[in-house]
């Protein structure tokens, strides 16, 4: 996992070693049920818990202002990539959701996220946080497409072609956009807390497919 201080610092802290990518960047499928951790980042400390358990990802941020995430250790370029989130314990003034493209050396990425009050996320992430870049509105935006509130399953989806990315939730795209920044990169999973700790969010079954021609 890593851990990012929302607003007061850009300093990046590794809080485990991360294994080597594992997979190629070409087009294949990849499916993750999270019955055993496998490649995937686990690990604790003050901040954060992240743990394959009962068949999801676990990831309990306790720390009131951060941004934790953690990777899956493969490479994609093109396919539709989809999660499922629930959040499970915790303040909804939050932001969960799924990492893609992700550049392990420099921590750029990109990223989309939900919370979980009903609103939406879309951007880039550089050096980890550094610098982010919404793509699609301005910063957040309140979307209908979210179910809102604790124990609610969302089902996140990103179709990416090349720079065409279509970004949507619980079947009902909220976002599109055209970027060729990054082009391929590791899968990873997050989990934000904006001012108030103790969010807890669940994830499972990962997959990534190629796009259909």
């Amino acid at each position: 996992m890593k851990i990012r201080r929302n607003q007061q610092t850009t300093a990046v802290i590794i809080l485990l070693v991360g294994l080597l990518l594992a997979g190629c960047g070409g087009a294949k499928t990849y499916t993750e049920t999270f019955d055993e951790p496998g490649s995937w980042r686990i690990g604790s400390d003050a901040d954060a818990v992240g743990q394959v358990v009962e068949g999801v990802y676990d990831m309990f941020v306790t720390a009131d202002d951060v941004t934790i995430w953690t990777t899956g250790g493969e490479s994609f370029t093109d396919g539709v990539y989809e999660v499922s989130a629930t959040q499970v314990a915790g303040p909804l003034n939050n932001g969960f959701g799924m990492v893609f493209r992700l550049d392990n050396d420099r921590d750029d990425f990109y990223l989309f996220k939900i919370s979980g009050d009903g609103y939406v996320w879309i951007g880039r992430y550089h050096s980890g946080g550094t610098e982010v870049e919404p793509l699609v509105g301005e910063w957040w935006f309140e979307s209908p497409a979210v179910r809102q509130g604790l124990n609610q399953t969302n089902q996140l989806r990103v179709a990416a072609e090349g720079a065409n990315l279509i970004f949507s939730v619980n079947g009902q795209e909220v976002g599109r956009v055209t970027d060729n920044t990054f082009a391929s990169g590791d899968i990873g999973l997050l989990v934000e807390t904006l001012g108030l700790g103790g969010v807890q969010v669940q994830f499972d079954d990962f997959s990534v497919t190629p796009i259909e021609k």
